[in-house]
């Protein structure tokens, strides 16, 4: 057997620090804008960004970190966290971004699991910090994101706890000179490390490479993606700390974008204002977070002056937000779907030509749907007898994903949960004939009535589309004679009147009338976890014992 013939190629690794040399070299004077925890705005450029990245790598080094040594960030989206990212990948260490809205049990066990070396926060989280610390002995010191000062006004009230050493981040970084070249390894070398929201049992840890990490950015900026450019001025509201903020770090100095940073601010007002002073085009973040800004700017009546785009993800975005930023304010919505696992980028709801000639309303339907993968990602649905589904839109069943950004196994974990090659998502899903693939439910969510599936997130749509919800979950209560039945609980706009039966009414004609919810009770608020998704398992314990209103008619 003759041997393969090698192409004569330049054998460059794809490494992270690579996305920043290129937005340095070609895209030096480019604007990062950073809302501080100061309180003031900080600018400077990806010319900067990289200097300063550099010396950080340099003060990590002379701390004693190693390749391979995990970094952790406890962090809002800020410059400073930028230079974490990339300091601590590109002189070969690995890059923690830590979920500080988990409680703080599941953030030091997370931490200790890891066996992070050093942890750069927020001075914001010093509270945390001073909780945590004592159950992280492993830890052998922890950053503060500020200058000595900044670290002096803490130590009285907080940080007391500390046996380990409080390091300011700007004397360490201060203190080089950044005449640092980004060493050459290995892409397949380990570059970040993001856990699950662990919502049930202990959180796991997506261990990624920096081959996966540049993929995944030039995944992410394609046209039909996140299609960012150089003429992008990009403000990731979705969190440093939730999956890289999607990638939009990686994305945006691939092809030269301004970065603005929110900091810790994210309520309507405060966005708004950050959009409108710095240009922004283009944005990204979870569902909750957009209905604050939406009726922040309903209630001001204001709208966008530049606004063009904005990726929804996270969890599923309700038809009537896309329509309300599309039709109210002239701002395209890009539905997409993805998982700490996948990196996190699956597929956008980005409409093909063919697609584009199609009436308006199915137009919007489709993109409605979690949309089409990108290259990098292959998809298919599997049915209870582990047939793979067909793509008609009707067949609904497990999705199963593939790709070079997927994971293998969690961090730390001998068994693989691959399944032939292929990793479960654990959401249901149909996909169209156009490729389209449509999230139905998780499958530990679904509801089945009789033997037939009900989709609860298409319930919620439809409850929230009523202009007088605000927000509303589906799930299942018990049933003598069907198993499970849907029960609405929903929470209602200010200065709303609507009643149970209205809102059951609301339904006639948008659903089989099997499908009608038995039952709405109206809350509050709703429990989310710490990525901002519905906390349904939560909702389960507190209606555990909701009797339906026909199950108790027959029990009197």
């Amino acid at each position: 057997m003759t041997s393969p013939l090698y192409g004569q190629m330049m054998d460059v690794p794809l490494l992270a620090s690579s996305l920043l040399s290129h937005a340095a070299r070609h895209f030096g004077d480019t604007e990062i804008v950073s809302r501080r925890i100061e309180g003031d705005i900080h600018r400077y450029t990806y010319r900067d960004c990289e200097k300063r990245a550099k010396q950080l790598a340099q003060a990590l080094i002379a701390l004693g970190v190693e390749p391979g040594d995990r970094i952790g960030t406890l962090a809002w989206n800020g410059y400073r966290h930028l230079e974490c990212y990339y300091g601590t990948t590109g002189m070969g260490a690995v890059c923690h971004t830590i979920n500080p809205r988990l409680f703080p049990d599941q953030i030091a066990f997370i931490i200790d699991h890891a066996d992070d070396a050093y942890v750069c926060f927020d001075m914001t989280f010093a509270p945390l910090v001073d909780i945590i610390a004592p159950q992280c002995p492993k830890v052998k010191g922890w950053i503060a994101l500020g200058d000595a000062s900044c670290i002096g006004e803490h130590l009285g009230q907080y940080l007391g706890n500390m046996e380990q050493p409080v390091l300011s981040y700007e004397t360490l970084v201060t203190a080089q000179d950044g005449n640092y070249e980004w060493p050459q390894f290995d892409e397949r070398t380990a570059s970040f490390l993001c856990y699950t929201s662990g919502t049930t049992g202990n959180p796991k840890g997506a261990l990624y490479s920096h081959r996966s990490t540049v993929l995944h950015a030039y995944g992410a900026a394609l046209p039909d993606a996140m299609g960012a450019s150089s003429s992008d001025s990009i403000l990731p509201v979705v969190p440093m700390f939730h999956v890289n903020a999607w990638g939009i770090p990686h994305a945006a100095p691939l092809v030269g974008a301004k970065l603005v940073f929110p900091g810790k601010d994210l309520d309507g007002k405060s966005l708004y204002e950050l959009m409108e002073s710095e240009g922004v085009t283009y944005s990204a973040g979870v569902p909750t977070v957009w209905l604050a800004l939406l009726n922040y700017m309903k209630q001001a009546d204001v709208r966008f002056s530049t606004l063009k785009r904005t990726v929804i993800g996270g969890s599923a975005c309700p038809p009537a937000m896309l329509r309300t930023f599309e039709d109210d304010y002239g701002v395209e919505v890009i539905h997409a779907w993805g998982m700490t696992e996948m990196s996190p980028l699956g597929t956008l709801a980005r409409l093909s030509w063919k697609q584009k000639q199609r009436s308006p309303d199915e137009q919007r339907a489709s993109r409605e749907k979690q949309g089409h993968v990108i290259f990098g990602v292959d998809m298919k649905i599997v049915g209870e007898e582990g047939q793979e589904l067909p793509w008609d839109g009707r067949a609904f069943g497990d999705l199963y994903v593939r790709g070079p950004w997927v994971i293998d196994r969690y961090f730390r974990r001998d068994e693989s949960p691959l399944v032939d090659g292929w990793f479960p998502t654990g959401d249901v899903s149909t996909i169209d004939a156009d490729g389209f693939m449509h999230i139905t439910d998780r499958s530990k969510d679904v509801i089945k009535s009789g033997g037939e599936w009900i989709s609860s997130i298409d319930l919620e749509n439809i409850a929230v589309s009523h202009p007088q919800v605000a927000e509303a979950a589906c799930i299942a209560c018990s049933h003598p004679k069907w198993t499970e039945r849907p029960l609405i609980v929903a929470v209602l706009r200010p200065d709303a009147t609507l009643t149970r039966d209205e809102l059951l009414a609301y339904y006639d004609g948008k659903v089989a009338k099997w499908w009608v919810p038995d039952d709405v009770v109206f809350a509050d608020e709703l429990p989310h976890t710490a990525t901002g998704k519905l906390q349904k398992l939560r909702l389960r314990e507190i209606y555990r014992n909701h009797v339906l209103p026909d199950v108790a008619e027959k029990a009197v």
